[in-house]
């Protein structure tokens, strides 16, 4: 568990300006086979979301024996990321409120692996009120993964949440996916169902293909109502692979890299289609820690 783990750190990942790849657009409210080559999005002369990605997403559950084998393997390929080189135990806290329907579609779809679904979440990397949280809209297209999200100011939440218009703000954001975020809010009338938090460590390389490789540890839930997004706090319980597991994830936008391949097959890394979000819920109607509405998942 990380009750009481700080969450202090110098910098915040995602804390600057963000451009995204859109979906459809909306007016604003009131008015281990190589994948395929894909293409990525580029808005010149404007600084980019490093976190933003039409991608390929892979991901594993390991143990921390092999965890150390696939950290030895990349490192002549990659280097930690710049939120990882900030903390000392390299490693920065991550924690996301998902919202659902009722009838808890998005983990339903999920839980079957439909191959066109997706997910609303609104992501933060501290509790400090200062800094933004960011509303995700993360949408899985046969095997193509695309994210796009939008900063806003944490005392803002609630009220988007409850289907009011963005404030004026002193940054830039991206209205179009908060936008977007609200509308697929209201057409399955999605509410907050649970907080997921972990740690990270990230490794990554600055190539056109952008390879990121992330190791995901310490994994807890929350079941909430509540529109808030906090790291700290009671009422977490510990995911079953906190006990030791591992969740690897490698991502990249274009080519399957042959020396992933390589590491994969050396290391006998067997794919696993892992979804915090479902495997959360479904662990906590197990142990009875959520209500009716989710007990039918």
């Amino acid at each position: 568990m990380l009750e009481g783990k700080s969450v202090e750190q110098t910098s915040h990942p995602g804390t600057g300006k963000v451009e995204a790849v859109h979906g459809p657009s909306r007016q604003k409210r009131g008015a281990s086979a190589a994948p395929a080559q894909v293409s990525t999005v580029k808005v010149p002369g404007k600084p980019v979301d490093r976190t933003l990605f039409c991608r390929h997403e892979i991901k594993y559950r390991i143990n921390e024996i092999q965890a150390a084998a696939v950290s030895e393997f990349i490192r002549p390929y990659l280097q930690l990321d710049r939120y990882s080189k900030l903390r000392r135990d390299r490693a920065y806290p991550i924690v996301s409120l998902y919202l659902d329907s009722e009838n808890m579609l998005l983990c339903r779809q999920s839980l079957r692996g439909h191959k066109n679904r997706f997910k609303l979440r609104i992501r933060s990397y501290t509790d400090e009120p200062g800094y933004p949280r960011f509303f995700e809209i993360k949408r899985r297209l046969n095997t193509i993964i695309i994210k796009n999200r939008a900063r806003v100011r944490n005392q803002d939440v609630a009220a988007l949440l409850s289907g009011s218009s963005l404030p004026p703000q002193d940054y830039s954001t991206d209205e179009n996916t908060l936008n977007q975020f609200q509308l697929y809010m209201d057409s399955i009338n999605a509410k907050p169902v649970v907080l997921i938090r972990y740690m990270r460590q990230a490794y990554e390389d600055s190539s056109h293909n952008r390879v990121r490789v992330t190791f995901d540890r310490e994994l807890c839930y929350n079941v909430t109502r509540e529109p808030r997004v906090l790291f700290n706090g009671q009422g977490w319980q510990p995911h079953p692979i906190s006990w030791g597991g591992v969740i690897l994830e490698i991502k990249f936008t274009a080519r399957y890299p042959a020396w992933l391949g390589r590491m994969v097959g050396c290391l006998s890394l067997r794919q696993d289609s892992f979804s915090k979000y479902a495997t959360s819920v479904t662990n906590a109607c197990s142990l009875g820690f959520c209500g009716p509405q989710l007990l039918s998942v």
